[in-house]
């Protein structure tokens, strides 16, 4: 059964380059993957959840009609077997493209069996997405719907908290801050308290942090604040891009590693603050599918004769949110 939910007036294509059927395509690979990584849902080991996860998307991604290269993905060459950055992936026959890959984006949540797992890929016009190596990086969003640069990294944690609660026209006590819960954001999530905000401590999976900012009403999460991954910062990015919403991210470059790493995929600023339009460009498909159930998405049903899933496409050139939620009999087609 499939279901559309407009973010926002239709628009028409930008451009020919993504064609409409890898919108299905691409569901399918957070499709398996997030199957794939279900089997190891509260087992506790998180390294088995994530190969399979991997193996399952890398398969999938693989067979797409593209000409694909890895932008975002498991890791750098050479420290990863599959989904590195730089990797080359699809058939090559079809449109140039960058592909971001999350597998399994949550891996202690599935490991623990937690809400909010989930398993995503993003493609996107070649060139169109950041190009950042795995380090950490400071992060700010909201959803959409207020003026641009209402928040920021420039500023202090106090006076976006209190930018927003004004925009909202509600007391600052009634925000609420998605935060991940880390020793590093212990001052951070001091001085939100001490404004009178309250604060959402999630262990892990910042990419649907982030997305949660589009939902407020429904989440109870207003802004995402705090350091996570820098390639989870791109994911996030692909997926405000096609339903709204502000963001800001900065790179943690605090060693001269990781300055290397940063220059030789054409980074040369190295404190530059991106907004949402740096790291994502043109047009961008996007789709997320439920490994465990959350507020974003409904987890992995495994039943006697079929797997349900619940995945969550997007397109930006047409803002299209399409809810997907999938019967598949042909279990062998889950099967190593």
């Amino acid at each position: 059964m499939t279901s559309a939910r407009p973010k926002h007036p239709h628009k028409a294509d930008e451009g020919p380059a993504l064609d409409r059927v890898l919108t299905l395509e691409i569901a399918r690979a957070s499709e398996r993957a997030a199957v794939a990584a279900a089997r190891f849902r509260g087992r506790g080991d998180e390294m088995a959840a994530d190969r399979e996860a991997v193996r399952a998307m890398h398969d999938e991604l693989d067979g797409l009609p593209v000409t694909g290269t890895v932008v975002i993905g498991e890791g750098e060459k050479g420290a990863v077997e599959s989904l590195w950055i730089g990797e080359k992936i699809g058939t090559g026959r079809g449109p140039a493209v960058d592909i971001a890959a999350a597998p399994l984006e949550g891996t202690t949540i599935c490991a623990k069996n937690l809400p909010d797992a989930i398993s995503i890929v993003a493609i996107a016009e070649a060139g169109s997405l950041l190009e950042v190596p795995d380090v950490y990086m400071d992060k700010i969003a909201i959803g959409p719907g207020y003026p641009a640069g209402l928040v920021g990294l420039d500023r202090s944690p106090t006076e976006n908290l209190t930018r927003l609660a004004e925009a909202k026209g509600r007391p600052i006590e009634e925000i609420t801050a998605c935060i991940l819960d880390r020793p590093r954001h212990a001052r951070l999530i001091e001085e939100v308290r001490a404004t009178g905000a309250s604060i959402r401590l999630i262990g892990d999976g910042d990419v649907t942090g982030v997305i949660h900012t589009t939902e407020a009403e429904d989440t109870g999460i207003d802004i995402y604040m705090g350091i996570g991954g820098a390639p989870e910062g791109v994911l996030a990015a692909a997926a405000l891009r096609c339903i709204g919403g502000q963001m800001e991210g900065r790179l943690m470059l605090d060693r001269h590693d990781k300055l290397e790493r940063a220059r030789a995929l054409g980074i040369t600023e190295p404190a530059k603050i991106y907004r949402l339009e740096d790291m994502v460009r043109g047009d961008v498909l996007f789709a997320a599918t439920g490994i465990t159930d959350g507020n974003f998405l409904q987890g992995v049903k495994f039943g006697r004769d079929r797997i349900t899933t619940e995945t969550v496409v997007m397109r930006s050139s047409t803002g299209t949110v399409r809810w997907i939620r999938a019967h598949h009999t042909h279990l062998d087609k889950f099967d190593g």
